[in-house]
Protein backbone atom coordinates (compact mmCIF):
# COMPACT_ATOMS: atom_id res chain seq x y z
CA UNK A 1 0.00 0.00 0.00
CA UNK A 2 1.92 3.48 -1.08
CA UNK A 3 0.35 6.77 -1.13
CA UNK A 4 2.24 8.01 -4.12
CA UNK A 5 -1.34 9.32 -6.16
CA UNK A 6 -1.40 11.40 -2.65
CA UNK A 7 2.01 12.54 -2.81
CA UNK A 8 1.93 13.27 -5.93
CA UNK A 9 -1.36 15.07 -5.73
CA UNK A 10 -3.13 13.37 -8.17
CA UNK A 11 -5.97 12.21 -6.14
CA UNK A 12 -9.80 13.69 -7.04
CA UNK A 13 -11.29 15.85 -4.36
CA UNK A 14 -14.74 14.52 -5.44
CA UNK A 15 -15.53 10.80 -5.43
CA UNK A 16 -13.99 9.05 -8.68
CA UNK A 17 -17.17 6.49 -9.57
CA UNK A 18 -19.64 8.10 -11.48
CA UNK A 19 -18.84 6.19 -14.86
CA UNK A 20 -19.49 2.74 -15.79
CA UNK A 21 -19.72 0.33 -14.59
CA UNK A 22 -20.16 1.51 -10.98
CA UNK A 23 -23.00 4.44 -12.11
CA UNK A 24 -22.64 5.78 -8.91
CA UNK A 25 -24.12 9.09 -8.06
CA UNK A 26 -23.15 9.92 -5.04
CA UNK A 27 -22.01 13.47 -4.30
CA UNK A 28 -19.33 12.31 -1.76
CA UNK A 29 -16.03 14.96 -1.55
CA UNK A 30 -13.33 16.00 0.55
CA UNK A 31 -11.40 18.78 1.34
CA UNK A 32 -7.77 19.26 0.31
CA UNK A 33 -6.76 19.56 3.87
CA UNK A 34 -7.22 15.30 4.34
CA UNK A 35 -4.29 14.58 2.08
CA UNK A 36 -1.88 16.08 4.54
CA UNK A 37 -1.77 13.22 6.69
CA UNK A 38 1.30 11.58 5.54
CA UNK A 39 2.70 8.84 8.06
CA UNK A 40 2.91 5.46 7.06
CA UNK A 41 -0.95 3.93 8.37
CA UNK A 42 -2.64 6.97 7.65
CA UNK A 43 -1.41 8.30 4.58
CA UNK A 44 -4.74 8.53 1.49
CA UNK A 45 -3.69 6.01 -0.97
CA UNK A 46 -7.20 6.25 -2.77
CA UNK A 47 -11.12 6.49 -3.06
CA UNK A 48 -12.68 2.98 -2.72
CA UNK A 49 -16.67 2.12 -3.44
CA UNK A 50 -18.40 0.26 -0.14
CA UNK A 51 -21.50 -1.47 -0.92
CA UNK A 52 -24.51 -2.79 0.82
CA UNK A 53 -25.77 -5.72 -0.36
CA UNK A 54 -29.56 -7.43 -0.23
CA UNK A 55 -29.44 -10.26 2.92
CA UNK A 56 -31.02 -13.30 1.02
CA UNK A 57 -30.41 -11.82 -2.83
CA UNK A 58 -26.81 -10.18 -3.10
CA UNK A 59 -26.96 -9.07 -6.39
CA UNK A 60 -29.50 -6.70 -5.30
CA UNK A 61 -27.30 -3.29 -4.28
CA UNK A 62 -29.30 -1.18 -1.24
CA UNK A 63 -26.86 1.10 -0.13
CA UNK A 64 -23.45 2.45 -1.30
CA UNK A 65 -21.15 4.63 -0.13
CA UNK A 66 -17.26 6.34 -1.56
CA UNK A 67 -14.82 6.00 0.82
CA UNK A 68 -10.87 6.50 1.48
CA UNK A 69 -8.38 3.87 2.08
CA UNK A 70 -5.25 4.73 4.24
CA UNK A 71 -2.03 2.81 4.08
CA UNK A 72 -2.72 0.56 6.66
CA UNK A 73 -5.87 -0.78 5.17
CA UNK A 74 -8.19 1.29 6.83
CA UNK A 75 -11.38 2.18 5.12
CA UNK A 76 -12.51 5.63 6.43
CA UNK A 77 -15.41 8.47 5.82
CA UNK A 78 -15.41 11.31 8.15
CA UNK A 79 -14.67 8.62 10.94
CA UNK A 80 -16.31 5.58 10.57
CA UNK A 81 -18.39 4.79 7.11
CA UNK A 82 -21.77 5.97 7.42
CA UNK A 83 -24.29 4.64 4.54
CA UNK A 84 -27.05 6.99 4.16
CA UNK A 85 -30.92 5.92 3.83
CA UNK A 86 -30.84 2.03 4.98
CA UNK A 87 -31.98 0.89 7.58
CA UNK A 88 -30.96 -1.41 10.45
CA UNK A 89 -30.21 -5.19 9.47
CA UNK A 90 -28.17 -7.71 7.94
CA UNK A 91 -26.29 -6.92 4.76
CA UNK A 92 -23.67 -8.37 2.95
CA UNK A 93 -20.65 -5.63 2.39
CA UNK A 94 -18.76 -5.09 -0.59
CA UNK A 95 -15.73 -3.66 -0.93
CA UNK A 96 -15.30 -2.16 -4.69
CA UNK A 97 -12.10 0.14 -6.29
CA UNK A 98 -11.83 1.47 -9.93
CA UNK A 99 -9.15 -1.37 -11.19
CA UNK A 100 -9.31 -4.19 -8.60
CA UNK A 101 -11.72 -7.12 -8.64
CA UNK A 102 -14.12 -6.08 -5.99
CA UNK A 103 -14.52 -8.44 -2.69
CA UNK A 104 -17.83 -8.76 -0.60
CA UNK A 105 -18.43 -11.11 2.59
CA UNK A 106 -19.83 -14.23 2.51
CA UNK A 107 -22.34 -14.28 5.14
CA UNK A 108 -24.76 -10.66 5.92
CA UNK A 109 -23.68 -9.16 9.22
CA UNK A 110 -25.92 -7.14 11.53
CA UNK A 111 -25.63 -3.67 10.80
CA UNK A 112 -27.30 -0.65 12.68
CA UNK A 113 -26.20 3.46 13.72
CA UNK A 114 -23.48 2.03 15.91
CA UNK A 115 -20.13 1.15 13.63
CA UNK A 116 -18.91 -1.93 13.47
CA UNK A 117 -15.77 -3.34 12.34
CA UNK A 118 -15.58 -5.52 9.06
CA UNK A 119 -12.01 -6.63 8.29
CA UNK A 120 -11.53 -8.30 5.46
CA UNK A 121 -7.13 -8.17 5.64
CA UNK A 122 -7.37 -11.30 7.59
CA UNK A 123 -8.55 -14.79 7.34
CA UNK A 124 -11.11 -14.70 9.76
CA UNK A 125 -13.78 -13.28 7.74
CA UNK A 126 -14.75 -15.45 4.95
CA UNK A 127 -15.45 -13.94 1.66
CA UNK A 128 -18.09 -14.55 -1.32
CA UNK A 129 -16.56 -17.20 -3.96
CA UNK A 130 -13.51 -18.98 -3.97
CA UNK A 131 -10.36 -16.96 -3.44
CA UNK A 132 -11.60 -13.72 -3.48
CA UNK A 133 -8.79 -12.01 -1.91
CA UNK A 134 -5.06 -12.19 -2.40
CA UNK A 135 -3.14 -12.77 0.27
CA UNK A 136 0.19 -11.03 1.05
CA UNK A 137 2.04 -12.69 3.80
CA UNK A 138 -0.68 -12.29 6.38
CA UNK A 139 -2.74 -9.91 5.08
CA UNK A 140 -5.60 -10.63 2.64
CA UNK A 141 -6.14 -7.83 -0.30
CA UNK A 142 -8.24 -7.10 -3.84
CA UNK A 143 -6.38 -8.33 -6.79
CA UNK A 144 -4.78 -5.60 -9.00
CA UNK A 145 -4.65 -5.10 -12.54
CA UNK A 146 -8.42 -4.82 -13.77
CA UNK A 147 -8.10 -1.39 -16.14
CA UNK A 148 -10.93 -2.95 -18.43
CA UNK A 149 -13.14 -2.45 -15.45
CA UNK A 150 -14.89 -5.95 -16.30
CA UNK A 151 -15.14 -8.73 -14.03
CA UNK A 152 -12.04 -10.77 -15.15
CA UNK A 153 -7.98 -10.23 -15.00
CA UNK A 154 -6.85 -11.09 -18.24
CA UNK A 155 -3.26 -10.87 -19.92
CA UNK A 156 -4.17 -11.84 -23.30
CA UNK A 157 -6.65 -12.43 -25.86
CA UNK A 158 -10.05 -10.59 -26.10
CA UNK A 159 -10.55 -7.65 -23.74
CA UNK A 160 -7.52 -8.38 -21.78
CA UNK A 161 -6.02 -5.82 -19.10
CA UNK A 162 -2.38 -5.65 -20.36
CA UNK A 163 -3.42 -4.18 -23.74
CA UNK A 164 -4.81 -0.96 -22.19
CA UNK A 165 -1.63 -0.59 -20.42
CA UNK A 166 0.38 -0.40 -24.20
CA UNK A 167 -2.42 1.72 -25.53
CA UNK A 168 -1.96 4.12 -22.37
CA UNK A 169 1.97 4.96 -23.43
CA UNK A 170 1.63 5.20 -26.68
CA UNK A 171 0.65 1.41 -28.43
CA UNK A 172 4.34 1.65 -30.24
CA UNK A 173 7.05 1.73 -27.98
CA UNK A 174 6.44 -0.60 -25.11
CA UNK A 175 9.44 1.34 -23.11
CA UNK A 176 7.41 4.35 -23.60
CA UNK A 177 6.24 6.00 -20.00
CA UNK A 178 3.32 8.19 -18.82
CA UNK A 179 3.82 10.38 -15.64
CA UNK A 180 1.86 11.39 -13.04
CA UNK A 181 -1.61 10.81 -13.68
CA UNK A 182 -5.08 9.28 -12.00
CA UNK A 183 -6.00 6.70 -14.66
CA UNK A 184 -6.66 3.18 -14.36
CA UNK A 185 -4.13 1.45 -16.43
CA UNK A 186 -1.83 2.19 -13.40
CA UNK A 187 -2.17 -1.14 -11.69
CA UNK A 188 0.17 -0.98 -9.51
CA UNK A 189 -0.82 3.26 -7.81
CA UNK A 190 2.33 4.68 -8.01
CA UNK A 191 1.00 7.73 -10.76
CA UNK A 192 3.18 6.65 -13.31
CA UNK A 193 2.07 3.78 -16.41
CA UNK A 194 4.95 1.70 -17.71
CA UNK A 195 4.65 -1.23 -19.84
CA UNK A 196 8.39 -2.71 -19.38
CA UNK A 197 10.94 -2.68 -16.73
CA UNK A 198 10.82 -1.68 -13.29
CA UNK A 199 7.66 -1.18 -11.33
CA UNK A 200 5.75 -1.75 -14.53
CA UNK A 201 1.97 -1.73 -14.66
CA UNK A 202 2.00 -4.99 -16.98
CA UNK A 203 3.50 -7.56 -14.41
CA UNK A 204 1.17 -7.68 -11.73
CA UNK A 205 -1.69 -8.82 -14.09
CA UNK A 206 0.31 -11.69 -15.13
CA UNK A 207 1.53 -12.37 -11.68
CA UNK A 208 -2.20 -11.98 -10.33
CA UNK A 209 -4.09 -14.61 -12.71
CA UNK A 210 -1.25 -17.05 -11.71
CA UNK A 211 2.13 -16.06 -13.20
CA UNK A 212 2.82 -19.00 -15.52
CA UNK A 213 -0.13 -19.07 -17.94
CA UNK A 214 -0.71 -16.12 -19.93
CA UNK A 215 -4.41 -17.39 -20.90
CA UNK A 216 -5.24 -18.04 -17.50
CA UNK A 217 -8.16 -15.89 -15.64
CA UNK A 218 -8.99 -14.48 -12.65
CA UNK A 219 -12.65 -13.62 -12.11
CA UNK A 220 -14.11 -11.35 -9.81
CA UNK A 221 -16.30 -13.20 -7.02
CA UNK A 222 -19.47 -10.63 -6.47
CA UNK A 223 -22.51 -11.85 -7.69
Amino acid sequence: MNDDLRFDGLLPLAQPYTTAPFNYSGTETISLSVFAASDPDNAIVDWVLIELRDEVDPTLIVGRRAALVQRDGDVVGTSSVAIANVAAGSYHVAVRHRNHLGAMTALPLALSATPTGVDFTTGALQTYGSDACKTIGTRHALWAGNALHDKHLRYTGSGNDRDLVLVRIGGVVPTNVVFNVYTVEDVNLDSDVKYTGPFNDRDPILVNIGGAVPTAQRFEQLP
